[in-house]
């Protein structure tokens, strides 16, 4: 993880914004159209729960899919980000960005954040329940990669229901989708 935080840094440094997305991150939307293009906005990221404000620090951030445009702030965040590695022993990257971002290194770099909604970036840890809004679908809160693969293989499964759906002009949302290879992932 920390050698792709390097890696990520280096390409702002060339000028490049970014997308990222895990691995885990299933789109089923192409994601720019619901992106902010304000050029003030630093970073935009996902979000474990969404607390209904898109400014909010409060918002719990989730590295899985993020976007960040390329300016002196966000290559000095990526280089203070990466300098922490040795002296985070026992946290995930996610943990020492989140660190900093309610610390003071967001306002000392002058950063604007926003944070998606769940509605249209879902995930595990809260679901949208609009199939016509959801854009992408991270498997987070959840711990092993067959129950992420058995629980997002779903959610293509009622993807696919809900595009035959549309063809033949029926309604659909998504069924009370459980993740219960998720959930079950954590027990023993």
């Amino acid at each position: 993880m920390w050698s792709r935080t390097l890696f990520l840094g280096q390409v702002l440094k060339r000028g490049y914004d970014i997308i990222f997305t895990d691995t885990d991150v299933l789109w089923l939307r192409n994601p720019f159209p619901r992106l902010s293009l304000n050029k003030n906005v630093d970073l935009q990221i996902s979000t474990d729960s969404f607390n209904g404000d898109h400014w909010s620090k409060n918002n719990p951030i989730n590295t899985g899919f993020y976007m960040i445009r390329s300016n002196k702030n966000t290559v000095r965040l990526f280089d203070l980000w990466y300098a922490r590695k040795d002296k985070s022993a026992g946290q995930k990257e996610q943990d020492v960005l989140n660190g900093m971002l309610h610390g003071d290194v967001f306002t000392k770099l002058g950063l604007r954040v926003g944070f998606l909604d769940t509605l249209l970036f879902s995930g595990f840890c809260q679901d949208s329940k609009d199939i016509r809004a959801v854009t992408t679908v991270h498997a987070n809160c959840c711990r092993t990669i067959r129950a992420k693969i058995t629980d997002l293989s779903a959610v293509i499964d009622e993807w696919k229901r809900f595009k035959w759906s549309a063809i033949n002009k029926t309604s659909s949302t998504f069924r009370n989708l459980k993740h219960e290879a998720c959930a079950h992932s954590w027990g023993k």
